[in-house]
């Protein structure tokens, strides 16, 4: 979904955001850092599959999934993360590994780290390595109805 389009969506649903350029960065601990943000409140974007399907898992920059808590989270053993190649078609707008977590737009689900709600915002790429979105975490959870739930480590 390219920027327009995302600001359309949220437009439309009368959410308040704001946008925030940043030189470019590529991991979410780099792009909390270059925009000057928390890394408990930028969301990273993580693409699993799930019994096969597709799905979008979304955590705190600060963590790391946890595959363990997230197969008893979704009841699975077959849980593995995507390669690129598997995902990239279904983002075509977006630069790979800048997607917005908004997967209830693109049918699938999507898993939320049940730590980014502790905090008033969440913030998230914008389809781009350049620009974020930060937003009320409560109109992300109303907009995207995310499954929340334990699933993420501390980075070391």
């Amino acid at each position: 979904m390219p920027l327009r389009k995302l600001r359309e969506f949220l437009d439309n649903q009368g959410i308040k955001y704001v946008t925030i350029r940043h030189s470019t960065a590529y991991t979410a601990q780099e792009i909390a850092e270059s925009a000057h943000l928390p890394g408990k409140e930028m969301a990273k974007t993580v693409m699993v599959k799930i019994d096969g399907k597709m799905a979008m898992i979304v955590l705190p920059a600060t963590r790391h999934v946890d595959f363990d808590l997230l197969k008893a989270v979704v009841s699975s053993k077959n849980v593995v993360l995507a390669d690129e190649s598997e995902f990239k078609d279904r983002f075509p707008d977006c630069e790979i590994g800048a997607m917005p977590p908004f997967g209830n737009l693109y049918d699938m689900d999507v898993y939320v780290e049940k730590s980014l709600a502790d905090d008033e915002y969440i913030c998230f790429n914008a389809g781009s390595h350049t620009e974020l979105f930060r937003l009320a975490y409560r109109d992300y959870e109303r907009l995207v109805n995310p499954r929340p739930a334990r699933f993420a480590a501390e980075t070391y």
